[in-house]
Protein backbone atom coordinates (compact mmCIF):
# COMPACT_ATOMS: atom_id res chain seq x y z
CA UNK A 1 0.00 0.00 0.00
CA UNK A 2 1.15 3.52 -1.10
CA UNK A 3 0.36 5.04 2.59
CA UNK A 4 3.39 1.78 4.02
CA UNK A 5 6.10 2.51 0.99
CA UNK A 6 9.17 1.64 1.40
CA UNK A 7 8.71 0.03 4.63
CA UNK A 8 9.27 -3.31 3.74
CA UNK A 9 13.02 -3.24 4.29
CA UNK A 10 12.65 -2.56 7.65
CA UNK A 11 13.15 -5.79 9.60
CA UNK A 12 10.94 -6.48 12.83
CA UNK A 13 14.02 -6.57 14.70
CA UNK A 14 14.84 -2.60 13.51
CA UNK A 15 10.91 -1.74 14.25
CA UNK A 16 11.00 -3.70 17.94
CA UNK A 17 14.74 -2.14 18.50
CA UNK A 18 13.26 1.39 17.71
CA UNK A 19 10.15 1.73 19.44
CA UNK A 20 12.20 0.69 22.48
CA UNK A 21 14.54 2.56 22.21
CA UNK A 22 12.87 5.67 21.46
CA UNK A 23 10.54 5.97 24.91
CA UNK A 24 13.94 6.09 27.37
CA UNK A 25 16.03 9.01 28.89
CA UNK A 26 15.03 12.06 31.16
CA UNK A 27 14.04 15.06 30.38
CA UNK A 28 16.36 18.15 31.10
CA UNK A 29 14.59 20.80 33.21
CA UNK A 30 13.19 22.97 30.40
CA UNK A 31 11.66 19.97 28.63
CA UNK A 32 10.87 19.03 31.80
CA UNK A 33 8.95 22.44 32.67
CA UNK A 34 7.24 22.17 29.07
CA UNK A 35 6.03 18.15 29.44
CA UNK A 36 4.50 19.35 32.96
CA UNK A 37 2.66 22.44 31.14
CA UNK A 38 1.66 19.39 28.23
CA UNK A 39 -0.19 17.50 31.08
CA UNK A 40 -1.57 20.03 32.56
CA UNK A 41 -3.36 20.68 29.42
CA UNK A 42 -4.14 16.94 28.50
CA UNK A 43 -4.94 15.42 31.15
CA UNK A 44 -8.27 13.58 31.72
CA UNK A 45 -9.40 16.90 33.51
CA UNK A 46 -9.20 19.11 30.85
CA UNK A 47 -11.59 16.33 28.99
CA UNK A 48 -10.22 16.70 25.65
CA UNK A 49 -10.63 20.57 25.18
CA UNK A 50 -13.60 20.13 22.76
CA UNK A 51 -14.57 23.69 21.11
CA UNK A 52 -17.13 25.24 22.51
CA UNK A 53 -17.21 23.10 25.71
CA UNK A 54 -17.05 24.18 29.28
CA UNK A 55 -13.43 21.73 29.71
CA UNK A 56 -12.53 24.22 26.71
CA UNK A 57 -13.08 27.24 28.50
CA UNK A 58 -11.21 25.54 31.76
CA UNK A 59 -8.08 25.16 29.90
CA UNK A 60 -8.20 28.47 27.94
CA UNK A 61 -8.15 30.41 31.67
CA UNK A 62 -5.41 28.34 32.46
CA UNK A 63 -3.79 29.69 29.35
CA UNK A 64 -4.44 33.20 30.18
CA UNK A 65 -3.16 32.77 33.55
CA UNK A 66 -0.12 31.09 32.44
CA UNK A 67 0.34 34.18 30.00
CA UNK A 68 -0.24 36.87 32.85
CA UNK A 69 1.96 35.04 34.78
CA UNK A 70 4.64 35.24 31.78
CA UNK A 71 3.88 39.41 31.81
CA UNK A 72 2.82 39.08 28.10
CA UNK A 73 -0.14 41.75 27.89
CA UNK A 74 -3.58 41.26 26.58
CA UNK A 75 -4.07 41.48 22.54
CA UNK A 76 -7.87 40.09 22.19
CA UNK A 77 -11.18 42.10 22.54
CA UNK A 78 -12.12 45.17 24.94
CA UNK A 79 -8.73 44.87 26.38
CA UNK A 80 -8.86 40.90 27.35
CA UNK A 81 -7.08 38.17 26.23
CA UNK A 82 -9.93 36.33 24.54
CA UNK A 83 -11.59 36.90 20.88
CA UNK A 84 -14.86 35.25 21.20
CA UNK A 85 -15.84 33.48 17.98
CA UNK A 86 -19.32 32.85 17.36
CA UNK A 87 -19.93 28.98 15.40
CA UNK A 88 -22.80 26.79 14.81
CA UNK A 89 -22.51 23.49 15.36
CA UNK A 90 -24.32 20.71 13.91
CA UNK A 91 -24.48 16.73 15.02
CA UNK A 92 -25.65 13.86 13.36
CA UNK A 93 -28.77 12.93 15.70
CA UNK A 94 -27.82 8.70 16.13
CA UNK A 95 -31.40 8.20 17.44
CA UNK A 96 -33.21 9.25 14.17
CA UNK A 97 -30.43 8.07 11.35
CA UNK A 98 -29.42 5.00 9.92
CA UNK A 99 -27.78 4.00 6.77
CA UNK A 100 -29.14 -0.10 5.53
CA UNK A 101 -28.02 -1.69 2.30
CA UNK A 102 -31.25 -3.38 0.76
CA UNK A 103 -31.16 -6.77 -1.26
CA UNK A 104 -34.92 -8.08 -1.74
CA UNK A 105 -36.09 -8.41 1.77
CA UNK A 106 -32.98 -8.41 4.13
CA UNK A 107 -31.50 -5.03 5.61
CA UNK A 108 -27.95 -4.88 6.44
CA UNK A 109 -27.16 -1.97 8.60
CA UNK A 110 -23.57 -0.01 8.98
CA UNK A 111 -22.59 1.06 11.87
CA UNK A 112 -21.89 5.27 12.46
CA UNK A 113 -18.72 5.99 13.41
CA UNK A 114 -17.22 2.07 13.25
CA UNK A 115 -18.07 1.81 9.14
CA UNK A 116 -19.94 4.84 7.63
CA UNK A 117 -20.19 8.75 8.51
CA UNK A 118 -20.75 11.79 7.13
CA UNK A 119 -20.65 15.04 7.68
CA UNK A 120 -23.70 16.78 8.92
CA UNK A 121 -25.21 20.07 7.74
CA UNK A 122 -27.75 22.77 8.72
CA UNK A 123 -31.30 21.61 8.30
CA UNK A 124 -30.46 18.33 7.17
CA UNK A 125 -33.46 15.92 7.61
CA UNK A 126 -32.80 13.35 4.39
CA UNK A 127 -35.36 10.44 4.29
CA UNK A 128 -34.01 8.34 0.96
CA UNK A 129 -33.28 5.55 -1.11
CA UNK A 130 -31.81 4.17 -3.79
CA UNK A 131 -30.34 1.84 -6.62
CA UNK A 132 -26.81 2.17 -6.19
CA UNK A 133 -24.40 1.82 -9.15
CA UNK A 134 -20.27 1.76 -8.99
CA UNK A 135 -18.95 4.70 -10.96
CA UNK A 136 -15.08 4.13 -10.54
CA UNK A 137 -12.96 6.43 -9.15
CA UNK A 138 -16.28 8.72 -9.65
CA UNK A 139 -15.76 10.50 -12.64
CA UNK A 140 -18.83 10.68 -14.64
CA UNK A 141 -20.27 9.56 -18.23
CA UNK A 142 -22.41 11.41 -20.53
CA UNK A 143 -24.01 8.41 -21.44
CA UNK A 144 -24.44 6.95 -18.10
CA UNK A 145 -27.68 7.46 -16.77
CA UNK A 146 -27.31 8.21 -13.09
CA UNK A 147 -30.53 10.34 -12.29
CA UNK A 148 -32.52 8.92 -8.97
CA UNK A 149 -29.50 6.73 -8.63
CA UNK A 150 -27.14 6.34 -5.34
CA UNK A 151 -22.97 6.48 -6.93
CA UNK A 152 -20.73 4.83 -5.12
CA UNK A 153 -17.20 5.37 -6.19
CA UNK A 154 -13.59 4.54 -4.62
CA UNK A 155 -11.72 7.53 -3.27
CA UNK A 156 -8.79 7.94 -5.06
CA UNK A 157 -7.48 8.95 -8.56
CA UNK A 158 -6.68 6.86 -11.45
CA UNK A 159 -3.08 6.80 -12.33
CA UNK A 160 -1.64 8.32 -15.28
CA UNK A 161 -3.35 11.67 -14.21
CA UNK A 162 -0.85 15.00 -14.84
CA UNK A 163 -0.60 17.08 -11.78
CA UNK A 164 -2.67 19.76 -12.99
CA UNK A 165 -5.49 17.03 -13.76
CA UNK A 166 -4.87 16.19 -9.78
CA UNK A 167 -4.91 19.41 -9.05
CA UNK A 168 -8.82 19.68 -7.66
CA UNK A 169 -10.21 16.17 -9.08
CA UNK A 170 -12.22 15.69 -5.99
CA UNK A 171 -13.96 19.08 -6.26
CA UNK A 172 -14.10 18.33 -9.86
CA UNK A 173 -15.83 14.65 -9.01
CA UNK A 174 -18.26 15.66 -6.87
CA UNK A 175 -19.55 18.60 -8.92
CA UNK A 176 -20.13 16.32 -11.52
CA UNK A 177 -22.33 13.20 -10.16
CA UNK A 178 -24.23 15.87 -8.44
CA UNK A 179 -25.01 17.80 -11.98
CA UNK A 180 -26.06 14.12 -13.46
CA UNK A 181 -28.82 13.99 -10.39
CA UNK A 182 -27.84 11.54 -8.03
CA UNK A 183 -30.23 11.05 -5.03
CA UNK A 184 -27.14 10.58 -3.16
CA UNK A 185 -23.38 9.71 -2.93
CA UNK A 186 -20.91 7.11 -1.09
CA UNK A 187 -17.25 7.25 -1.45
CA UNK A 188 -15.36 4.12 -0.28
CA UNK A 189 -11.83 4.52 2.04
CA UNK A 190 -8.85 3.73 0.21
CA UNK A 191 -7.20 2.37 2.87
CA UNK A 192 -3.68 2.25 0.75
CA UNK A 193 -4.02 6.16 1.00
CA UNK A 194 -0.75 7.97 2.16
CA UNK A 195 -2.67 8.76 4.86
CA UNK A 196 -6.01 7.23 5.13
CA UNK A 197 -9.14 8.00 6.93
CA UNK A 198 -8.76 6.80 10.35
CA UNK A 199 -11.61 4.74 11.95
CA UNK A 200 -13.59 4.98 13.82
CA UNK A 201 -14.70 8.23 13.65
CA UNK A 202 -14.48 10.45 17.13
CA UNK A 203 -18.10 11.75 15.98
CA UNK A 204 -20.08 13.44 13.48
CA UNK A 205 -20.47 16.78 13.70
CA UNK A 206 -19.54 20.18 12.15
CA UNK A 207 -19.01 23.75 13.01
CA UNK A 208 -19.15 26.42 11.69
CA UNK A 209 -18.11 30.52 11.95
CA UNK A 210 -21.63 32.31 12.75
CA UNK A 211 -22.09 34.86 10.23
CA UNK A 212 -24.70 37.95 9.91
CA UNK A 213 -27.18 35.17 7.95
CA UNK A 214 -28.81 31.81 8.93
CA UNK A 215 -26.80 28.96 7.98
CA UNK A 216 -27.66 27.91 4.23
CA UNK A 217 -29.43 24.76 3.76
CA UNK A 218 -27.49 22.88 1.28
CA UNK A 219 -28.78 21.22 -2.08
CA UNK A 220 -25.81 19.37 -2.64
CA UNK A 221 -26.80 15.24 -3.12
CA UNK A 222 -26.02 13.92 0.71
CA UNK A 223 -22.65 12.51 0.59
CA UNK A 224 -21.53 9.14 3.25
CA UNK A 225 -18.18 7.70 3.86
CA UNK A 226 -17.48 4.16 3.86
CA UNK A 227 -14.51 1.92 5.31
CA UNK A 228 -13.51 -0.17 2.69
CA UNK A 229 -13.89 -3.15 5.19
CA UNK A 230 -17.85 -2.26 5.19
CA UNK A 231 -17.78 -1.68 1.72
CA UNK A 232 -18.26 -5.13 1.24
CA UNK A 233 -21.36 -5.11 2.33
CA UNK A 234 -22.25 -2.81 -0.92
CA UNK A 235 -20.95 -5.10 -3.37
CA UNK A 236 -23.02 -7.97 -1.93
CA UNK A 237 -24.96 -8.82 -4.85
CA UNK A 238 -23.04 -7.48 -7.38
CA UNK A 239 -23.06 -10.00 -9.93
CA UNK A 240 -19.50 -11.13 -11.33
CA UNK A 241 -17.67 -8.65 -9.07
CA UNK A 242 -16.21 -8.42 -5.84
CA UNK A 243 -14.90 -5.75 -3.50
CA UNK A 244 -11.84 -7.34 -3.22
CA UNK A 245 -10.93 -6.76 -6.83
CA UNK A 246 -12.25 -3.09 -6.99
CA UNK A 247 -9.76 -2.62 -3.22
CA UNK A 248 -6.61 -4.29 -5.55
CA UNK A 249 -7.07 -1.92 -8.44
CA UNK A 250 -8.11 0.76 -6.93
CA UNK A 251 -4.89 0.87 -4.66
CA UNK A 252 -3.07 0.95 -7.70
CA UNK A 253 -4.90 3.36 -9.76
CA UNK A 254 -5.76 0.78 -12.56
CA UNK A 255 -9.13 1.11 -14.55
CA UNK A 256 -12.34 0.30 -12.62
CA UNK A 257 -15.24 -0.25 -14.58
CA UNK A 258 -18.90 0.62 -14.18
CA UNK A 259 -21.74 -1.65 -12.93
CA UNK A 260 -24.62 -1.53 -10.95
CA UNK A 261 -24.62 -3.22 -7.55
CA UNK A 262 -27.40 -4.65 -7.27
CA UNK A 263 -28.97 -3.85 -3.67
CA UNK A 264 -30.22 0.08 -2.70
CA UNK A 265 -28.96 2.00 -0.21
CA UNK A 266 -31.34 3.10 2.70
CA UNK A 267 -30.85 6.22 4.32
CA UNK A 268 -32.32 8.52 7.20
CA UNK A 269 -30.40 11.46 8.40
CA UNK A 270 -31.49 13.93 10.58
CA UNK A 271 -29.21 16.31 13.20
CA UNK A 272 -29.18 18.79 16.04
CA UNK A 273 -27.81 22.12 16.16
CA UNK A 274 -26.99 24.99 18.24
CA UNK A 275 -25.56 28.16 18.88
CA UNK A 276 -21.72 28.02 21.00
CA UNK A 277 -18.61 30.29 21.28
CA UNK A 278 -15.49 29.54 21.81
CA UNK A 279 -12.13 31.86 22.66
CA UNK A 280 -9.05 32.56 20.83
CA UNK A 281 -6.37 33.43 23.17
CA UNK A 282 -4.29 36.25 22.22
CA UNK A 283 -1.77 37.95 24.16
CA UNK A 284 1.25 40.32 23.15
CA UNK A 285 5.23 40.76 24.10
CA UNK A 286 5.66 44.03 23.23
CA UNK A 287 8.74 44.79 21.44
CA UNK A 288 11.81 46.64 22.55
CA UNK A 289 12.80 48.50 19.94
CA UNK A 290 10.33 51.65 19.34
CA UNK A 291 11.24 51.77 15.61
CA UNK A 292 10.10 47.71 15.13
CA UNK A 293 7.97 47.16 17.90
CA UNK A 294 4.40 47.97 16.10
CA UNK A 295 5.28 45.30 13.90
CA UNK A 296 4.34 41.75 15.03
CA UNK A 297 5.65 38.06 14.74
CA UNK A 298 3.08 35.41 15.20
CA UNK A 299 3.73 32.62 17.07
CA UNK A 300 0.77 30.11 16.68
CA UNK A 301 -0.70 26.89 17.72
CA UNK A 302 -4.37 25.38 18.63
CA UNK A 303 -5.99 24.62 21.87
CA UNK A 304 -9.18 22.90 20.98
CA UNK A 305 -9.08 19.06 20.43
CA UNK A 306 -11.72 16.27 20.05
CA UNK A 307 -13.35 15.91 23.66
CA UNK A 308 -15.21 12.64 24.16
CA UNK A 309 -15.63 10.78 21.40
CA UNK A 310 -16.01 6.96 19.95
CA UNK A 311 -14.49 4.71 21.93
CA UNK A 312 -11.45 3.28 20.86
CA UNK A 313 -9.84 0.26 22.84
CA UNK A 314 -12.21 0.90 25.84
CA UNK A 315 -11.26 4.60 25.85
CA UNK A 316 -13.60 7.15 24.81
CA UNK A 317 -11.63 10.41 25.60
CA UNK A 318 -9.55 12.09 22.93
CA UNK A 319 -6.83 14.04 25.07
CA UNK A 320 -4.46 15.27 22.23
CA UNK A 321 -1.99 15.15 24.13
CA UNK A 322 0.46 15.93 20.91
CA UNK A 323 -2.03 17.59 18.68
CA UNK A 324 -1.90 20.18 19.96
CA UNK A 325 -1.38 20.56 24.06
CA UNK A 326 2.03 20.02 23.96
CA UNK A 327 2.60 23.04 21.33
CA UNK A 328 0.72 25.24 23.27
CA UNK A 329 2.90 24.44 26.03
CA UNK A 330 5.84 25.23 24.14
CA UNK A 331 4.61 28.76 23.74
CA UNK A 332 3.33 29.12 27.22
CA UNK A 333 7.30 28.26 27.79
CA UNK A 334 8.33 30.66 25.03
CA UNK A 335 6.87 33.60 26.64
CA UNK A 336 7.96 32.94 30.37
CA UNK A 337 11.67 32.12 28.45
CA UNK A 338 11.49 35.76 27.32
CA UNK A 339 10.17 37.49 30.21
CA UNK A 340 12.62 40.46 30.74
CA UNK A 341 14.40 39.91 27.59
CA UNK A 342 11.76 41.49 24.85
CA UNK A 343 13.27 41.54 21.43
CA UNK A 344 13.11 44.20 18.64
CA UNK A 345 9.42 42.95 17.19
CA UNK A 346 6.93 42.15 19.40
CA UNK A 347 5.57 38.79 19.74
CA UNK A 348 2.20 37.86 19.43
CA UNK A 349 0.89 34.89 20.98
CA UNK A 350 -1.98 33.10 19.03
CA UNK A 351 -3.72 30.13 20.93
CA UNK A 352 -6.84 29.63 18.04
CA UNK A 353 -9.79 27.49 18.88
CA UNK A 354 -11.71 25.34 16.53
CA UNK A 355 -8.85 24.33 14.49
CA UNK A 356 -9.99 20.89 14.09
CA UNK A 357 -13.17 21.80 12.88
CA UNK A 358 -11.74 23.28 10.47
CA UNK A 359 -9.23 25.95 11.08
CA UNK A 360 -12.19 28.22 12.42
CA UNK A 361 -10.49 30.19 15.10
CA UNK A 362 -7.34 31.55 12.80
CA UNK A 363 -9.90 32.33 9.97
CA UNK A 364 -11.91 34.32 12.52
CA UNK A 365 -8.69 35.73 13.43
CA UNK A 366 -7.38 37.42 10.25
CA UNK A 367 -10.13 37.79 8.95
CA UNK A 368 -11.29 40.30 12.29
CA UNK A 369 -7.98 41.23 13.41
CA UNK A 370 -7.35 42.49 16.64
CA UNK A 371 -4.34 44.25 15.42
CA UNK A 372 -3.63 45.27 11.92
CA UNK A 373 -2.72 42.51 9.86
CA UNK A 374 -0.43 44.26 7.88
CA UNK A 375 2.10 44.81 11.09
CA UNK A 376 2.14 40.75 11.49
CA UNK A 377 5.91 40.21 9.45
CA UNK A 378 5.55 36.24 9.95
CA UNK A 379 3.40 33.47 11.61
CA UNK A 380 5.53 30.78 12.83
CA UNK A 381 2.41 27.77 13.23
CA UNK A 382 3.05 24.93 15.46
CA UNK A 383 1.29 21.74 14.92
CA UNK A 384 1.55 18.17 13.32
CA UNK A 385 4.99 17.93 15.64
CA UNK A 386 5.89 14.59 16.74
CA UNK A 387 8.99 14.05 18.97
CA UNK A 388 8.76 10.64 19.27
CA UNK A 389 12.16 9.57 17.48
CA UNK A 390 15.66 11.56 17.23
CA UNK A 391 15.83 15.01 15.80
CA UNK A 392 17.80 15.34 12.51
CA UNK A 393 15.24 16.26 9.90
CA UNK A 394 12.18 18.93 10.20
CA UNK A 395 9.83 19.07 7.32
CA UNK A 396 9.02 23.28 6.72
CA UNK A 397 5.52 24.02 5.10
CA UNK A 398 6.61 27.11 3.04
CA UNK A 399 10.16 26.68 3.26
CA UNK A 400 10.30 27.67 -0.73
CA UNK A 401 7.54 30.15 -0.49
CA UNK A 402 9.12 33.09 1.42
CA UNK A 403 12.62 34.26 2.95
CA UNK A 404 11.84 32.78 5.88
CA UNK A 405 13.16 29.42 4.12
CA UNK A 406 16.73 30.58 3.86
CA UNK A 407 16.34 32.15 8.03
CA UNK A 408 15.12 28.71 8.88
CA UNK A 409 17.37 26.85 7.55
CA UNK A 410 20.77 29.01 8.46
CA UNK A 411 19.31 28.53 11.96
CA UNK A 412 18.93 24.50 11.76
CA UNK A 413 22.40 24.61 10.87
CA UNK A 414 23.57 25.73 14.16
CA UNK A 415 21.31 22.62 15.80
CA UNK A 416 22.39 19.95 13.13
CA UNK A 417 18.75 19.52 11.63
CA UNK A 418 18.41 19.01 8.24
CA UNK A 419 15.62 21.03 6.32
CA UNK A 420 13.66 19.52 3.65
CA UNK A 421 10.60 20.55 1.66
CA UNK A 422 7.30 18.49 2.08
CA UNK A 423 8.35 15.09 0.28
CA UNK A 424 4.14 14.26 0.61
CA UNK A 425 2.03 17.18 -1.18
CA UNK A 426 -0.52 14.94 -1.53
CA UNK A 427 -1.02 15.17 2.13
CA UNK A 428 -2.05 19.07 1.82
CA UNK A 429 -0.76 19.69 4.92
CA UNK A 430 0.47 23.28 4.07
CA UNK A 431 -3.49 23.86 4.05
CA UNK A 432 -4.64 21.85 6.58
CA UNK A 433 -3.23 24.09 10.13
CA UNK A 434 -3.72 27.62 11.21
CA UNK A 435 -0.73 29.12 9.15
CA UNK A 436 -2.72 28.56 6.32
CA UNK A 437 -5.22 31.48 7.46
CA UNK A 438 -2.02 33.52 7.48
CA UNK A 439 -1.27 33.19 3.93
CA UNK A 440 -4.47 34.06 3.15
CA UNK A 441 -4.05 37.31 3.70
CA UNK A 442 -0.17 38.00 2.44
CA UNK A 443 1.35 36.84 5.96
CA UNK A 444 4.65 34.40 5.60
CA UNK A 445 4.21 31.13 7.56
CA UNK A 446 6.88 28.51 8.72
CA UNK A 447 5.53 25.48 9.48
CA UNK A 448 7.26 22.16 10.51
CA UNK A 449 6.62 18.12 11.05
CA UNK A 450 9.51 15.85 12.70
CA UNK A 451 11.34 14.50 9.09
CA UNK A 452 12.63 10.86 8.19
CA UNK A 453 14.38 8.86 5.69
CA UNK A 454 12.15 6.63 3.69
CA UNK A 455 12.20 2.70 4.88
CA UNK A 456 13.87 4.15 8.08
CA UNK A 457 13.14 2.86 11.57
CA UNK A 458 12.09 6.50 11.93
CA UNK A 459 9.80 6.48 9.48
CA UNK A 460 8.32 3.28 11.03
CA UNK A 461 7.55 4.85 14.53
CA UNK A 462 5.76 7.81 12.63
CA UNK A 463 3.75 5.75 10.45
CA UNK A 464 2.82 3.77 13.58
CA UNK A 465 1.96 6.90 15.57
CA UNK A 466 -0.62 7.77 13.12
CA UNK A 467 -2.51 5.15 12.29
CA UNK A 468 -2.73 4.40 16.30
CA UNK A 469 -2.72 7.84 18.10
CA UNK A 470 -3.65 10.22 15.59
CA UNK A 471 -7.20 12.06 16.10
CA UNK A 472 -7.61 9.02 18.78
CA UNK A 473 -7.64 8.49 22.48
CA UNK A 474 -4.60 7.14 22.23
CA UNK A 475 -2.80 10.06 21.75
CA UNK A 476 -2.55 10.95 25.27
CA UNK A 477 0.13 11.33 27.97
CA UNK A 478 0.99 7.50 27.99
CA UNK A 479 2.73 8.58 24.18
CA UNK A 480 6.74 8.13 24.11
CA UNK A 481 8.71 11.10 24.17
CA UNK A 482 12.16 11.61 23.17
CA UNK A 483 13.05 14.22 25.58
CA UNK A 484 16.03 15.65 23.82
CA UNK A 485 14.11 16.06 20.20
CA UNK A 486 11.25 17.57 22.21
CA UNK A 487 13.99 20.20 23.68
CA UNK A 488 16.13 20.37 20.87
CA UNK A 489 12.78 21.75 18.83
CA UNK A 490 11.69 23.89 21.58
CA UNK A 491 15.18 25.71 21.76
CA UNK A 492 15.03 26.00 17.52
CA UNK A 493 11.99 27.25 17.45
CA UNK A 494 12.26 29.85 20.46
CA UNK A 495 15.33 30.84 18.73
CA UNK A 496 13.60 31.13 15.09
CA UNK A 497 11.03 33.48 17.00
CA UNK A 498 13.41 35.61 18.36
CA UNK A 499 15.82 35.98 15.65
CA UNK A 500 12.82 37.16 13.04
CA UNK A 501 11.62 39.48 15.58
CA UNK A 502 15.53 41.00 15.65
CA UNK A 503 15.78 41.35 12.39
CA UNK A 504 15.81 44.41 10.89
CA UNK A 505 14.30 43.15 7.13
CA UNK A 506 10.44 41.68 7.46
CA UNK A 507 10.30 38.43 5.70
CA UNK A 508 8.73 38.48 2.34
CA UNK A 509 7.70 36.27 -0.44
CA UNK A 510 9.98 34.74 -2.52
CA UNK A 511 8.59 36.49 -6.31
CA UNK A 512 7.69 32.99 -7.92
CA UNK A 513 5.63 31.94 -5.05
CA UNK A 514 2.43 31.69 -6.01
CA UNK A 515 1.56 33.82 -2.98
CA UNK A 516 3.10 36.77 -3.55
CA UNK A 517 1.33 39.85 -3.97
CA UNK A 518 0.41 40.26 -7.49
CA UNK A 519 1.30 43.61 -9.20
CA UNK A 520 -0.87 46.29 -9.58
CA UNK A 521 -1.65 46.96 -13.16
CA UNK A 522 -3.22 50.28 -14.18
Amino acid sequence: MKFWSGLAAVSFVAILGATQVHGQGKPDAATAAWWAQTTALASDGMEGRDTGSAAYERAAQYVVGQFQAAGLKPAGESGSYFQRVPMHQVDLDLTKSSVEVVSGAKAVPLTWMQETTLVPRAGLNAALEGAMVFVGYGTTDSALDLHGKIAVFFNSTPAGLTAKERDGFAARRLKGLADSGVKAIVSIDNPGAIEPFHWPAAYARSVTIVSDKAPAVSAAPLTIRVSAEAAKKLFASAQGHSFAEILKDGIKGAPLGTFPLGSELRVKAAVLEKEISSPNILAVLPGSNPALASEYVAVSAHLDGYGYGTPMLGDKLYNGALDDAAYVATLIELAKNLHGKAPSRSILFCVFTGEEKGLLGSVYFTTHPTLPMKDVVADLNLDQLRPIFPLKILTMEGVEESTLGGTVKTLAAKYGIEIRPDLEPERNLFRRADNYSFVRVGVPIASFIFGYNTGSPEEVIYRDWYARRYHKPQDDLKTPIVWEAAGTFNRFYGELAATIANTAERPTWNPASPYAPKPKTN
